[in-house]
């Protein structure tokens, strides 16, 4: 498959309900420890292949009703895998970067990210984007209320505001759309997961859940992709 039929600014990933997947016999702390294995995989898969952007759906805002015992085993876990890979991350020149809500966030944990988003930051290769504490609807709501104090302010002019305004006040300003969205886990749900930005991106869904995911599995869904009619509301081109 050629470059130009992969999937530029993609793929979104966003897996089951928990990182165990559907799987009854893997405990769900063992399923998170066993979807950080998978981040490594298939980040240094992406960026091999040259994608332009990988997003993965890492902690939903909704996620804060799960045991407590569970969250603080999620921020050890995004903790050390900030320090753990930072030689991967420099060594496939990937870049890195955050979006979501930073407060609640443990302090130690949000160190080491930022530690290794500014280590990353002069790589020239692959974004690696975490959406953390994140939720789409919240970001709209976010991106409405920043738009509103500027136009309250007298710095916009509200018949100013149109979609690439919005798009810029979004947590994903600068980056590009997704292509791909990538749910694993057999979910047939979005999870509000980038609602704003993958308005026109690719469905593709596995019954693989995340920790089970592999190299294969990309490859299927970046063929599968590549053999999609992408229309953006025009005529067919076949």
């Amino acid at each position: 498959m050629s470059q130009a039929q992969a999937p530029h600014a993609g793929p979104g990933v966003t897996p089951g309900a928990s990182s165990g997947g559907r799987d009854p016999g893997l405990p769900r702390i063992e399923g998170h420890r066993r979807g950080v294995a998978t981040v490594r995989r298939i980040t240094e898969h992406c960026a091999r292949r040259g994608l332009e952007q990988l997003t993965l759906y890492c902690l939903s805002s909704e996620n804060w009703r799960r045991p407590e015992a569970e969250l603080r085993f999620l921020m050890h876990l995004l903790e050390q895998y900030m320090i753990e890979e930072r030689g991967l991350l420099m060594r496939e020149r990937i870049r890195l970067a955050m979006i979501g809500r930073r407060e609640g966030l443990p302090v130690a944990t949000l160190s080491e990210l930022d530690r290794t988003v500014e280590m990353c930051a002069a790589n020239d290769g692959m974004q690696l984007c975490l959406a953390i504490n994140y939720g789409s609807r919240g970001e709209i709501v976010d991106a409405a209320r920043r738009l509103a104090v500027e136009a309250a302010a007298g710095r916009l002019d509200p018949a100013a505001i149109d979609e690439e305004a919005f798009a810029s006040r979004l947590d994903t300003a600068g980056m590009p759309d997704p292509d791909l969205l990538i749910r694993t886990a057999g979910e047939m749900r979005i999870s509000n997961f980038l609602l704003w930005q993958i308005s026109y991106a690719e469905l593709w869904v596995t019954d693989v859940a995340w920790p089970d995911f592999s190299e294969a599995d990309l490859d299927e869904a970046i063929a599968a992709f590549a053999r999609r009619d992408r229309r953006f509301g025009g005529l067919s081109s076949l």
